[in-house]
Parts: structure tokens; C-alpha cells; sequence
């Protein structure tokens, strides 16, 4: 399955079929041996097809080989700083959307050669389907009779037989069809010329030292999409053999892999799905296969390399249709549409952003639109409500009911508010602007946090804001109900110490009785299970 794929990745990037052999083989064999997967198989995969063609149009192919060593850097520095496990936060319908936008334009870049069509064909998206109904009269119906031939093959064949990959099959049957009848069709050989049969020397890019910069964006890319192609490539692994990757260890794996490609030629390389799942379903269980398939690749462009040029280019073309379909995952992206609308923004503005526009931007674009639509959600989710009145009700069964209220009668010029969820800078606005609207400033004012489980440094802000204007009005503040994180960064920030320990209390009665304390009222007997006082050690 390697194969084929590693020419076909290669032609669709833009670069000669023989760059897509030499990573599989490189990178193949550093990432079997050095992964954290026991059965990743790694080399060119499809969802680089966009990133490589745009970089090679942008910079030429010595630009390419440069980003692609920074990212291989990256990707090392990924995995000593423990990031495996950061990576599962990006977003699902950022995924799907820039997974179904590169499948679109795979298949886009295909259309040409799955036709037959003559003429050269642009980049961008728009004008390449312009160009393609301009020429659609030159269309060769013998080149789509091999790509229809390919499709068709590879779809049938295995329902005959699932040990040798259907691919391989489509390639070598159409192969030999269009040499034994003649048919008048592009060949890698007659677009390339001979594909060389030997691995080049080891040289680094040729690059001056002012372009580095300019290919920093393209390396990030590289690297991101890397990290997460080879981590879900892995975990789809683990499920089929009921194993567990190491994840770090995959991304220094991936990023040595990328640096010793582009040496020797190669482009950017990450762990293959595919190609993974079909080593599993062959039986293999350890390194030692993928290493395997290197060393074959190897041994085949070194003695067979010559006949890769006799393969027609609708073959290829055939193939990466159905990679493109597959990739597509069309009704995973339909059914994401009944999802929030807020995750179906991110995903619609990834996908035309991916189409339209640039990987790179699609991915800041909607990873950025991502975090705000949560932060603005988990905003919502956070409230502040008046406990004054429900405190009130000293009618509770004490005795059978632990939530019970009885004893916590609130004195005249006491206010009790409690905070629910997260007190994060997306929370820290509605805070102010809900106590702003008490008309007249309490005595004592009580906040209740028991349903807060963190608190960041624009929280303890907004705390510090109110706790300086309630002095100033003579009003007491009073934290109530305070879990460890909190108190944690209270400390930290200098707040619990301007606070006063006295005013920082672990359960509602205790500070309801500093209240009562500060007021020269009475205080009640705290009930028998009450929260002890919050402690500095704490």
C-alpha cells in the first residue's frame, strides 16, 4: 500500500515521485523504531498534500525541505516537554473541519488527471475548477476509463482478497493495461522522467539565513498537524490491538523522522492511518514490521524504480480519489450540524477557511474562535445569585437533614451572594456588574464559593476590586465556603493576607456568626457538623 501512496502524495504536493519513496523509507523506519506506537507505520500521508504544495509553490522545494527540518524540531520539542497529552484538546470540529477542506481540495487537484485534461491547472481552489470546465472539452476518455478502472478495483477487490492491498492490485493491473494496449495516457515517466533508483546523499537545505523566518509559520503548521495525525493514527492502533502508545515518545520519534527527511530528500512525514490499520490486520504486533516495510520500499525503488515511471497518472489520480473520499468523513461533517451552533461555526469556518484560503490560518483561525466560543459559554455557566433571603428559614430539620439551614438567620445589614462555577476572567465581568447593582452598600458583605472550583488571576482581581471599594464604602467582605485551589491562589496573589484570616471561613455559619461578630450581635452556637474555619495550611 506504501507504494503507491508515496508516489501519489508526492505528484499531488508538487514535488517528483521519488521524494515521496524517500520519505516512507527514511521516516518509515525512524518512526517504527523509535515510536512510542509498537505498530505505527509512518511516510507521506495526504493530509500534507495542501501544506506541501503551498510551500513549494511559495518558497521551492529547498524552502520546503527547511520548514520541514524546523518542524521536526518542533515536534522533538513537543515530546521533551510532555505536550502528547496536550494535544487532545484541540477541538473535534477544528479536526473534521480541516480533515473534510483537505480531502476537498486532494480531490480538486485530482480532476485533472482523473480526465485526462490538458493544460496546466492553478492552485487556488476557484480558479482551478475555472480552469478545469475551460478545458473539459480536451477531456481523454481513456484516462478516465483507468481511473473509473482503478476506483472500481479498489473498491471490489477486497471483498476477493484483504492480504494484498487493493492499491497495489489497482496499480499494477492498470499499469499493465496501458502498456500492453498502448493506451494514449500520461505516465509518471512521460511527466517526470526516469524516477531516480538510489537514495541521494545526505545534504542540508540550501537556504539562506533571512528566509528562516518566513518558513516559521509553515514549520508550526507542519508540526501541529504532524503531532496530531501520528497521536490519532495511534490511539486507532491501541484499539485495534488493545495496547497504549507513548505519546511523547511518538512525538520525538515524528520529529527525528522529520529531520533526517528532508536530508535525504524527503518531505514532511507522520503516522499513516491506513497504512497503520492495515499492518495491524496483517498481523503485525511490533516495530519490527514497519521497519520491515522501509527496508522493502528500499529494496524496491533500488531495483524496481525504473518501472515506477511506466504507472499512468489517472491510476494515481484513481487512488487519491478514494483517499480523498475516505478522508472526507462526509457524514461525520453532516452530522456535526446537529451539534451547538456554536461548534458548527467553528467547524463551517474551518473547513471554507481550509478551502479557501490557507491551512495555516484555518487551524489559528479556528482554534482562536474555538476558545472564545467556550469561554463565552462557560461564562454563561457561571452565576451570581442573592442568598440573603433564602438563609432566612430557620424552619430545616437539622437533626435529619445535613444541608439544613436552621441557625443561619442573616442580621439586618448583612448580604449574602453566592458564586456558582468557575470564577475565571470570562465570569469576572458578570461579577461586577451583578454587585454593582446593590443600590445600598451592606455592612457585611458575604461570598459564598462553595460551588467554585477555581479561581485565575482575573477572578482574584475582580475579589481584590470589590474588597477595596467595600472599604472604601465601609462595608466588610466575607469569603465563605472556600475550596482548596482558591484559597491556594488566594495566598499566592497576597489577597488572603489583605482579606484577614478571620474573613476567610470553610462553611456558611462561620462566617455568617464573623458577620453577626463585627456587627456587636449575638452569635449562634455553630451547628455540631460544621466546616472548621479554612486554615492557612490548608
Amino acid at each position: 500500500m506504501a507504494l503507491p501512496l508515496a508516489i501519489a502524495f508526492a505528484i499531488a504536493s508538487g514535488v517528483g515521485p521519488e521524494r515521496g519513496l524517500f520519505t516512507a523509507i527514511i521516516a518509515g523506519f525512524l518512526i517504527s523504531a523509535l515510536g512510542g506506537s509498537r505498530v505505527q507505520i509512518g511516510g507521506p500521508t495526504g493530509a500534507f498534500v495542501v501544506i506541501v504544495y503551498t510551500i513549494v509553490q511559495r518558497h521551492g522545494v529547498e524552502g520546503l525541505a527547511m520548514a520541514t527540518l524546523m518542524a521536526g524540531v518542533i515536534l522533538v520539542g513537543f515530546g521533551l516537554a510532555r505536550l502528547g497529552g496536550a494535544i487532545k484538546f484541540i477541538p473535534y470540529p477544528v479536526t473534521i473541519g480541516f480533515t473534510s477542506g483537505i480531502a476537498l481540495i486532494i480531490f480538486s487537484g485530482e480532476v485533472k488527471d482523473f480526465l485526462g485534461l490538458e493544460g496546466p491547472v492553478p492552485a487556488e481552489f476557484l480558479a482551478r475548477w475555472r480552469t478545469v470546465a475551460a478545458h473539459f472539452g480536451s477531456l481523454n476518455p481513456w484516462a478516465v476509463a483507468v481511473s473509473l478502472a482503478t476506483v472500481a478495483i479498489i473498491v471490489l477487490w477486497p471483498r476477493l482478497n484483504r492480504r494484498i492491498p487493493s492499491p497495489f492490485v489497482a496499480l499494477i493491473v492498470t499499469t499493465a493495461a496501458v502498456q500492453l494496449f498502448h493506451l494514449p495516457v500520461d505516465t509518471i515517466g512521460s511527466r517526470f522522467g526516469v524516477i531516480n533508483a538510489a537514495l541521494p546523499a545526505p545534504s542540508l537545505p540550501a537556504v539562506t539565513f533571512h528566509q528562516i523566518p518566513g518558513l516559521a509559520g509553515a514549520a508550526f503548521t507542519i508540526a501541529l498537524l504532524g503531532a496530531v495525525e501520528s497521536l490519532l493514527s495511534a490511539v486507532v492502533a491501541d484499539g485495534m490491538i488493545g495496547g497504549r502508545h507513548r505519546s511523547n515518545m511518538e512525538l520525538v520519534a515524528q520529529g527525528i523522522a522529520n529531520i533526517a527527511s528532508p536530508l535525504f530528500g524527503g518531505i514532511p512525514a507522520t503516522g499513516a492511518i491506513a497504512r497503520t490499520a492495515t499492518n495491524v490486520r496483517n498481523g503485525g504486533r511490533t516495530p519490527v514490521a514497519g521497519i520491515t516495510h522501509a527496508v522493502t520500499l528500499l529494496l524496491i525503488t533500488l531495483f524496481f524504480g525504473r518501472w515506477a515511471g511506466l504507472i499512468p497518472m489517472a491510476a494515481l489520480a484513481g487512488i487519491l480519489v478514494v483517499v480523498a473520499y475516505s478522508m472526507s468523513e462526509w457524514r461525520t461533517f453532516l452530522a456535526e450540524f446537529r451539534a451547538p451552533k456554536s461548534d458548527v461555526a467553528v467547524l463551517l469556518t474551518t473547513f471554507l477557511l481550509t478551502v479557501l484560503w490557507d491551512l495555516t490560518v484555518a487551524i489559528e483561525v479556528g482554534m482562536v474562535l474555538a476558545a472564545f466560543l467556550f469561554m463565552r459559554r462557560m461564562a454563561e455557566v457561571t452565576n451570581i445569585s442573592v442568598l440573603t433571603h433564602e438563609l432566612q428559614d430557620p424552619t430545616d430539620d437539622f437533626e435529619n437533614d445535613p444541608n439544613a439551614v436552621r441557625r443561619r438567620v442573616v442580621p439586618p445589614g448583612v448580604e449574602v451572594y453566592e458564586i456558582t462555577g468557575p470564577f475565571f476572567f470570562g465570569a469576572a465581568e458578570t461579577f461586577k456588574e451583578r454587585l454593582g447593582r446593590i443600590a445600598v452598600r451592606p455592612k457585611v458583605l458575604i461570598l459564598r464559593m462553595r460551588h467554585v472550583p477555581a479561581i485565575d488571576s482575573t477572578g482574584l482581581h475582580a475579589l481584590r476590586d470589590l474588597v477595596r471599594r467595600s472599604r472604601h464604602d465601609g462595608s466588610l467582605v466575607i469569603l465563605s465556603d472556600v475550596h482548596a485551589q482558591p484559597v491556594v491562589a488566594l495566598e499566592r496573589s497576597g489577597l488572603y493576607d489583605d482579606l484577614g484570616e478571620e474573613n476567610i471561613h470553610g462553611n456558611i455559619d462561620d462566617a455568617l456568626n464573623r458577620a453577626r461578630q463585627h456587627l456587636g450581635v449575638p452569635v449562634l452556637p455553630a451547628p455540631a457538623f460544621a466546616t472548621p474555619t479554612v486554615a492557612r495550611e490548608k
